[in-house]
């Protein structure tokens, strides 16, 4: 059959995966299992917002960029993991779409310093994995806080070199409203770990 329909690009002749589809919390009915919003009434912590920008290698914003984090509760507890929290609400895990302008944000509460497995105390952290079209392999990094005394000595933290250091930490621009740029690539690339 022949058309004058403009032809167009289908998903099999793009670069994948479409995470709205399936994994983007404003697309499925199970937003309880993975939305932005981590609050919940049981949770110990300060409710805080963090948010960002996700940009590409010539700086221009992801508009379909996923973002997950894990993290404490604002006593350094993982749910799942601390016998207090089997039970527990809050799940120490998120998920948001970038928009059209690679920005993403999440309702949460400031990290408490969690244990390594020696028993070295980190400072307040949020892991974060970055998921989009054309990455073969999520890339995962750390968000931690300007106003934290504990940045100082972070194991993590300090193995990175000084000057990339400022990349990982996200700055109070407002009140209890922390924000951080993530560079996916070229001049300016954000410090991603090797996991």
């Amino acid at each position: 059959m022949v058309t004058n329909k403009p032809k167009t690009i289908t998903p099999s002749q793009t670069v994948g995966p479409f995470y709205a589809y399936c994994l983007s919390p404003v697309n499925y009915k199970f937003r309880m299992l993975a939305s932005n919003s981590l609050v919940t009434k049981d949770v110990d912590g300060k409710h805080i917002t963090l948010r960002g920008t996700v940009l590409d290698g010539d700086g221009l914003p992801v508009p379909d960029a996923l973002i997950e984090i894990w993290q404490p509760d604002g006593l350094g507890r993982f749910s799942g993991h601390h016998p207090l929290l089997k039970t527990a609400e809050f799940k120490g895990f998120g998920r948001a779409m970038c928009d059209a302008l690679g920005l993403f944000s999440f309702e949460t509460v400031k990290p408490g310093g969690a244990p390594m497995r020696d028993g070295v105390i980190q400072a307040p952290h949020v892991a974060v994995s970055i998921f989009g079209k054309g990455l073969n392999r999520h890339l995962y990094t750390r968000v931690y806080f300007d106003d934290e005394e504990a940045n100082k000595s972070d194991p993590v933290l300090n193995s990175i070199p000084e000057d990339l250091r400022s990349k990982l930490i996200a700055k109070e621009i407002e009140p209890d409203c922390y924000e951080i740029s993530i560079r996916l690539q070229g001049e300016g690339e954000s410090v991603f770990f090797d996991v």
